[in-house]
């Protein structure tokens, strides 16, 4: 440990500022990265917007290759991490902050790793009142960094990237057979439907379960909660205590799917497959649908998934404003399909079960290496662990 120091995150950067105040435009615009698109560590350009060229912004605002994006406004969002590794042209919005580091002298993915594990501890120094946190430049310089050589930096950065890599690619699986899974529904429901095809509603087929949990009730038991916080940042359900969870929340059975009834213009439809019947739980924010059939499950979830329900309940809901909208159960249970005959929808079901269980096999490797990097992360920066270079 002799060999590694403490220095400032200024000290190792050569740039510290935030982004652009955007002129946002539909077309003809240089992309511009918002805080939502930094989550996970990840970057999701297809939440990105356009920024009007006529609004000028100096040319140090460009992103460079291996900048390090934090998100620097707002309760639950400030001190997000991201890495940029695009060969683009590309800027960041006023709520973003780039710091842009000194290659010479540090591996831009060791300081990224370094900052993914202390996001919130990065939360935690932003200032400002209640809900209006800001993290300020001068924040984000005084923050120490233990630092290795640069050779052992690099080694332990391609450490976490090769499992990264690997989780990045079943995740890329999963959206695959997804797309495959909505792909098949179209064309054999929709595409090619008839005027003599059958109508159906998912109640035909499903139940609606709301069954009433008080986890208060049972402080020292230990639940699965699976909640929309969870769902939105793509990780798996909780376990928590029950004197940590105040509110009711509903059962959840193995084969359920969970459908969140707020804000239904953004699509949460939530698999359960093989879950403990006990002390497995979920938000009432969410509705549980649970087929008759669990044989049926593949067809019931691709039918609740599709575009063509996002878009029926996103016009059924009701609320004061779109983040606050919700549709009611029966908003569910009423929508229709039509069908050739119920062999029909045996058949489909049948076809994509193994499709199911890939994604659900994919998804729990995916925890298992997301644990992995939890364990090993810490241990890696602080010198616990070393990695031969």
């Amino acid at each position: 440990m002799s060999d590694w120091k403490i220095v400032k995150l200024g000290d190792i950067a050569v740039y510290v500022n935030r982004g652009v105040s955007p002129k946002y435009t539909e077309k003809n615009g240089i992309i511009v990265i918002n805080q939502k698109c930094i989550r996970n560590g990840n970057i999701d350009f297809s939440l990105a917007r356009l920024h009007n060229y006529d609004k000028k912004f100096a040319d140090e605002k460009i992103l460079q290759r291996n900048d390090i994006l934090i998100n620097s406004t707002g309760v639950g969002t400030a001190g997000r991490v991201g890495i940029f590794i695009e060969d683009s042209n590309v800027i960041v919005d006023s709520h973003v902050s780039i710091v842009r580091l000194n290659n010479e002298v540090v591996y831009p993915k060791f300081i990224f790793y370094n900052l993914r594990k202390r996001e919130k501890e990065l939360e935690g120094t932003a200032e400002g009142s209640t809900g209006q946190v800001e993290l300020k430049r001068d924040g984000i310089k005084q923050l120490d960094i233990l630092l290795p050589l640069i050779e052992e930096q690099k080694a332990i950065a391609e450490v976490l990237s090769s499992i990264d890599d690997k989780i990045n690619l079943l995740h890329s699986q999963n959206r695959t057979l997804e797309e495959l899974a909505q792909t098949l529904f179209k064309q054999w429901f929709i595409e090619e439907a008839n005027d003599e095809w059958e109508e159906y509603e998912v109640r035909d087929f499903a139940t609606h379960k709301k069954v009433s949990i008080k986890p208060a009730q049972n402080p020292d038991n230990n639940y699965l909660h699976f909640s929309l916080p969870a769902f939105d940042t793509n990780k798996e359900p909780n376990i928590t205590i029950g004197l940590d969870i105040k509110s009711n929340k509903y059962q959840v059975e193995p084969f359920s799917i969970l459908m969140s009834k707020l804000n239904p213009k953004t699509q949460r439809v939530w698999d359960i497959y093989f879950v403990p019947k006990e002390n497995s739980i979920c938000s009432t924010e969410f509705q549980v649908v649970q087929p008759n059939d669990k044989s049926l499950f593949p067809f019931i979830s691709t039918l609740l998934k599709s575009a063509r329900v996002t878009g029926e309940l996103a016009m059924s809901a009701s609320g004061t404003s779109g983040s606050h909208q919700r549709v009611k159960p029966e908003d569910i249970f009423n929508i229709s399909f039509v069908t050739p005959s119920i062999d029909r929808i045996k058949e489909f079901s049948e076809l994509l079960a193994p499709n199911y269980l890939k994604r659900m096999k994919n998804q729990n490797q995916i925890q298992t290496l997301e644990n992995m990097v939890d364990t090993l992360l810490p241990k890696l920066m602080s010198g616990e662990v070393r990695v031969d270079y």
